[in-house]
Parts: C-alpha cells; sequence; structure tokens
C-alpha cells in the first residue's frame, strides 16, 4: 500500500475491494479482512483495527495457528533470501535486523530453532520501537513460557502489528 486512504474511501469499497486492499494487514491471511468487513462501516481506524482483532480473537485455533505461522522469522531463512513482504522487510530493517553482527545473526537463527523446536510456530514480536538488542532480550524471555502463553502473546503482538500497519495505510 504506497497511499494512505481515508476510512471512509475505505467504508465505499465492495467486500473484494476492502479485502484486495487490506488483506495484507495480517500476514498472509486475507481471512481478517473478509471476517471484518461484515462490521463495516468504521467511524474512525480505530474501529477498523477492532473489527480486525475481534476476527483474529474469535478464529478457531487452527485459523489462529496459521496465521502465527505465517509470519516470517525474525532475521530468518525468509529475510535472507528477500522472500518477506515489504511491510516485513520494513519492519525488520527499521529495527535494525539487517544489520545484525555474525554473532548477533548466529544469536537469532539458534533462538528460532529453539522457539520453533519447543512451540511449533515462529517467534512473533511487533517490532517498532525496539532494536535487535531488545528483540534478542524478549526472544530469550519468552521461551520460558508455555505453549498457551506464547500463542496468546503471538496474537498480541499481530494484532498490534496490524494496528501499525493500519495506521501507515488508513487514516480517520
Amino acid at each position: 500500500m504506497n497511499q494512505q486512504r481515508s476510512i471512509q474511501a475505505i467504508n465505499q469499497l465492495s467486500q473484494a475491494q476492502f479485502v484486495q486492499l487490506l488483506g495484507g494487514i495480517f500476514e498472509h491471511s486475507p481471512w481478517v479482512a473478509e471476517r471484518a468487513f461484515a462490521r463495516h462501516p468504521f467511524a474512525r481506524v480505530q474501529d477498523l483495527h477492532k473489527a480486525m482483532a475481534d476476527a483474529v480473537l474469535e478464529a478457531p485455533l487452527a485459523m489462529q495457528l496459521a496465521l502465527i505461522r505465517a509470519h516470517p522469522e525474525l532475521a530468518g531463512k525468509a529475510a535472507v533470501r528477500g522472500e518477506l513482504t515489504a511491510e516485513s522487510t520494513r519492519e525488520q530493517s527499521a529495527a535494525g535486523l539487517s544489520e545484525c553482527s555474525a554473532e548477533e545473526f548466529a544469536t537469532l537463527q539458534q533462538l528460532n530453532a529453539d522457539y520453533n523446536a519447543k512451540f511449533g510456530f515462529p517467534f512473533v514480536i511487533a517490532v517498532r520501537g525496539h532494536d535487535r538488542h531488545s528483540i534478542i532480550a524478549h526472544f530469550s524471555r519468552r521461551l520460558a513460557s508455555t505453549q498457551a502463553v506464547e500463542i496468546q502473546e503471538c496474537l498480541e503482538q499481530i494484532i498490534k502489528i496490524g494496528g501499525f500497519r493500519l495506521a501507515d495505510a488508513v487514516r480517520d
């Protein structure tokens, strides 16, 4: 999304247009926008975000896990191969993940492997406002969590990411 749209313009879209425009707000999961559309029109961007967040939180566990698994590893293989979405690339670069030292990169690779082995899905954090040092610290701390706690934490982080992305794409 290159240009910010008004909430009024968003409200005038057909469902297909709405999903095409906002389907990528939640990583590779257009179903979030599809479900949120049923709650339009939206008075404010925050109302749109709440509808999308509710769609995530009300979804069956299998869909929630698929949403979590749609997120790339931080400084992971997809980033190295240049296969991240434009949004993920910008977010990871802004957090300094593209500038990791060899040691930091190795640490992140090990954390990714350990986290995936323990939980069965990638570590998700809204990287805005973080740098690579705070991300590594959160990563290390969250490895001590239970799977149930991590599912909820990942969903909260995904909703936060969605809020940032919506604020970039839609204005009141």
